[in-house]
């Protein structure tokens, strides 16, 4: 991958936990006070039943078991950890508990990708977390330690996630809309019946909270995952999850917009050290996990169906090729050799020429 498609691709998929960031704002100025597992709910299930209904595909064979392990850990448990920190801890502290997740990342990618763990990559994470608290941490900000806990178990959830599909890719003929439906839709149903048993229903709901609620189900879910699907598949796990770090700065920036918060030298600080992460971070993001430089891709868990699409389509058009000419494949087939002649024994005594 050179360089200039790495960094269109990134800058593509920043816009999913740039969306994200402003996931606190909404849950804290628009939805319903303490009803995470509702907020969760709506942001999943009705994105996923739109992709359901545009795609009209379902999984296959493992593809069932597969789907379920990734909905409920990129959508259903995650977002419902999620949502349970930001009702329990100031968004910078959040923010701060869900900066282990590449670290997690590394350490997994490390078991079931093959990747290499490099002293640079272990000094982005660092270099993130400070960064990050000097971002959103404020004198005042308190810790709770259900909200603390709810973070750490989100960190875990998203980080599993990404390195899982990545390993796992993604169905052959199955568009990114419908791989994204499928685990929308599982996190919205494993998310349903513990709202309806575990959290009671608002009373009324104001205009103001159904638009929070459509904001966070179109934009923030539907179109942000897709977003955030196709990036996985084109980047290191590694470099996709320093991408979320986008979202504590847009949280940030929205904060100072909106919220009357204020940005001083300590805040730019963090902020440079946020983008001084990701950019190290993407550093040898161009070779596939495990391979020294210089050595050509092989397929495999990342790239095989890559690889298999792109000979099955070079095998495909020669077919059509030659077909064009009126001509079956078969048939061009080189013709069996002819039998060498047999040999003719010399003339003995007597013998006469003919």
């Amino acid at each position: 991958m050179t360089d200039r498609r790495l960094v269109r691709i990134s800058l593509l998929t920043a816009l999913a936990p740039a969306v994200w960031g402003s996931t606190y704002l909404v849950t804290t100025e628009f939805l319903p006070p303490d009803r995470p597992l509702l907020a969760s709910t709506l942001r999943a299930l009705p994105a996923g039943l739109i992709l359901l209904l545009l795609t009209r595909v379902l999984p296959r064979g493992i593809w069932w078991m597969r789907a379920t392990v990734l909905g409920v850990l990129n959508i259903g448990a995650f977002f419902y950890f999620l949502f349970l920190a930001a009702y329990h801890l100031p968004g910078g502290v959040a923010a701060l508990v869900m900066t282990v997740q590449p670290m997690l990342v590394l350490l997994l990618g490390a078991v079931l990708l093959g990747a290499r763990i490099r002293l640079l990559h272990i000094g982005a994470c660092a270099l993130a977390a400070a960064g990050v608290a000097l971002l959103v941490l404020q004198p005042q900000a308190g810790l709770d330690g259900v909200g603390v806990l709810a973070g750490l178990l989100g960190a875990v959830c998203m980080a599993s996630g990404i390195v899982l599909t990545k390993r796992w890719g993604r169905p052959d003929g199955v568009s990114l809309l419908a791989f994204t439906g499928w685990q929308l839709t599982v996190g919205g149903l494993v998310l349903l019946p513990v709202t309806l048993l575990g959290e009671p229903l608002p009373e009324r709901l104001t205009w103001t909270n159904v638009g929070g609620f459509a904001y966070l189900g179109i934009i923030g879910a539907l179109l942000a995952y897709v977003v955030w699907f196709n990036g996985i598949a084109r980047l290191p796990a590694l470099a996709a999850s320093f991408l979320s770090f986008a979202s504590p700065l847009c949280a940030t920036v929205l904060g100072y917009l909106f919220m009357g918060q204020t940005l001083g030298p300590l805040q730019l600080l963090g902020a440079a050290g946020v983008v001084g992460a990701v950019v190290l971070a993407q550093r040898g993001a161009g070779e596939p996990p495990g391979t020294p430089p210089g050595t050509p891709p092989a397929s495999g868990a990342e790239g095989g169906r890559h690889g298999d699409d792109e000979e099955h389509e070079h095998e495909h058009g020669r077919h059509d090729a030659v077909s064009g000419l009126g001509v079956h494949p078969s048939s061009l087939t080189a013709p069996p050799a002819a039998p060498a002649p047999r040999p003719v024994p010399p003339p003995g005594p007597g013998s006469v020429p003919r």
